[in-house]
């Protein structure tokens, strides 16, 4: 029986968890203000509402089979879920695929502790989901726009959350070989936001470039943001939303690791803002606040992984890193590969979530993590303390989410639009026009634009 301090513990810990989901949840305003603020007015209503439904899209498909395949075979004392709630589905001991259990939270082994985990994993699972709208944004037809979002929470989302952070086989690879503890990724630099990148990389090849992006010499033209300051703003929402995602991943307040890891997620946002500011300046000469936004929001989706493994100083080098990376993805994908992404999502998100996951392989330290994945005693180590095969298992991650999930977001964007009338880009016309009154029956700034309804 635990003692009432015990039982106080694994109490506080829940609350933290519950804390921390709404703290996520609330990063859904800051992707809303960031993606609307860097598209066109014209389109504003209609970039605002896929950020807002995509919660609710998601959360649906989640609720209903997305959980109970990535995390039914999931528990954790701390909070409370002293056995986890089903079993393998798909698999079996280190080679699992897919999990079941907890379907539509009806099971008669419901309890406050699973339902607590619930909340905070759907609105991990809304944040990969929540990324392809940037990536695709002012030319993505509602209705296809939509199916989207089922099938990023029931299935696309829940397959590596599966393999990862619910116990299947990627956990346990590296184990199973004698190499210490498998795929790491204390928050989701991988499971989320390369996850989540991919997809928006897949979605922006199919649906093709917004009409009068690329001239007819094929070099790109600017299609500038209506409202840089509602970015910036979204931005420090995602700031603030960003302790919820990666302190709260403790799932203990008893783990005073916390505040290592949300000062860490500090660090490199900023390193990451005044990099971007600089560098761009340097390549441009002019600071550029959207460059500015991405460079903050890049040292964050990188330092999202190591954040509890590494040292302060590490997180610096990591914000610097990313925000270069972000910036040079942006013209590599723009001017080389002529792909239009309205708010640098591909480079945000996949091109440092990638960077985010093998930075646990390098810069570990050795200071946290005994026991990761249940296959070691001593903490996470990269190559800093000599420990190479840490990075091999992130680079095994980082090969199934290129190599697997990639073509089945590439594969679920080709043949919805193929299956669509008319595919999945909105119709010509609604483009040139804006979206807004074609799709949304509304203008967002009806007072500036003469609209009517």
């Amino acid at each position: 029986m635990q003692s009432e301090v015990q039982v106080l513990g694994t109490q506080i810990n829940l609350l933290w968890v519950v804390l921390g989901a709404m703290l996520v949840i609330f990063m859904q305003a800051g992707f809303a203000l960031v993606e609307t603020g860097f598209c066109r007015a014209k389109h504003a209503a209609h970039v605002v509402a896929t950020n807002f439904a995509i919660f609710g899209l998601g959360f649906v498909g989640f609720f209903f089979v997305g959980f109970p395949f990535a995390f039914g075979g999931f528990s954790f004392a701390g909070i409370g879920l002293e056995q986890p709630v089903g079993e393998a589905l798909i698999g079996s001991g280190n080679w699992i695929f897919l999990f079941q259990g907890g379907w539509a939270m009806s099971s008669g082994t419901i309890t406050p502790a699973l339902l607590g985990l619930f909340l905070y994993m759907v609105a991990f699972m809304d944040t990969v989901a929540t990324i392809p709208t940037g990536s695709m944004a002012e030319r993505w037809k509602w209705s296809s726009f939509t199916i989207w979002g089922i099938f990023c929470g029931a299935i696309y989302y829940p397959l590596f959350a599966a393999w990862t952070w619910g116990g299947g086989w990627l956990s346990k690879t590296w184990d199973t070989m004698g190499l210490g503890a498998g795929y790491v990724d204390f928050a989701g630099s991988g499971v989320v936001h390369a996850v989540g990148g991919v997809a928006a990389l897949a979605g922006a090849i199919v649906i093709g470039p917004r009409i009068g992006k690329f001239g007819a010499d094929g070099k790109p033209r600017a299609l500038p943001g209506h409202h840089i300051p509602m970015a910036m703003l979204g931005t420090f929402i995602l700031l603030f939303g960003w302790f919820g995602f990666n302190a709260a991943s403790t799932f203990a307040a008893t783990d005073v690791q916390f505040a290592t890891v949300a000062t860490n997620t500090a660090i490199a946002g900023a390193f990451g803002a005044v990099t971007a500011m600089l560098y761009i300046t340097k390549r441009t000469g002019k600071p550029d606040p959207g460059m500015m936004a991405n460079g903050m929001l890049a040292g964050l989706v990188a330092v999202t992984a190591p954040c509890a493994f590494i040292a302060p100083w590490a997180a610096a080098v990591i914000g610097v890193i990313a925000a270069v990376l972000a910036i040079e993805t942006v013209f590599v994908v723009e001017r080389k590969f002529k792909i239009d992404d309205p708010v640098g999502a591909i480079a945000v998100h996949m091109m440092n979530g990638i960077f985010g996951t093998l930075a646990v392989g390098i810069f570990s330290n050795g200071s946290y993590g005994a026991g990761w994945n249940g296959s070691s005693s001593k903490g996470i180590e990269g190559i800093i303390k000599g420990d190479w095969g840490q990075l091999g298992a992130q680079a095994l991650g980082v090969v199934v989410i290129l190599g697997v999930i990639f073509p089945i977001a590439y594969g679920f964007f080709k043949i919805q639009n193929k299956l669509t009338k008319g595919g999945i880009r909105s119709a010509e016309e609604d483009e040139i026009a804006g979206l807004d009154l074609p799709e949304m029956g509304v203008l967002a700034y009806p007072e500036f634009s003469g609209g009517r309804l």
